[in-house]
């Protein structure tokens, strides 16, 4: 019974190591994807957007004298991945005026992607 147990113990670890790890990077593009195509989530993403950005640093359109960088072009300063742009929100940027959020949105990680969701949603043709 031993033995049987042990064969079973050793079988179950190469199972378990065999199976091929996802990407961040590809497993939240797939999250955003799917917040792009649910209305619900892209609404709650401008909400959180112009609630929490838009009204302090960043601006719905390009604008000459801009402090903070404008997030619908293709020239991101920190990482233009889905996965950059959330470390970016989640950790903040130092010696700058954009702070982290950490993961206190209402929603937490979830309202995070959305924004990432609307801000691709409404991103220039690169």
């Amino acid at each position: 019974m031993v033995r049987v147990l042990i064969y079973l113990a050793a079988v179950m670890t190469l199972i378990a190591c065999s199976e091929q790890p996802v990407e961040p990077e590809l497993a939240d593009t797939a999250e955003v994807q799917t917040f792009m195509a649910d209305a619900a989530a892209l609404a709650r993403g401008q909400a959180i957007f112009e609630g929490s950005c838009a009204n302090f640093c960043h601006t719905m359109e390009l604008e000459a004298e801009l402090e903070a960088a404008f997030l619908f072009d293709c020239q991101w300063n920190h990482g233009s991945s889905d996965q950059d742009i959330f470390n970016t929100i989640t950790s903040g940027v130092a010696d700058t005026r954009m702070v982290g959020f950490g993961s206190n949105f209402p929603e937490g990680d979830d309202d995070l992607w959305k924004v990432i969701a609307y801000l691709r949603s409404n991103q220039q043709a690169c």
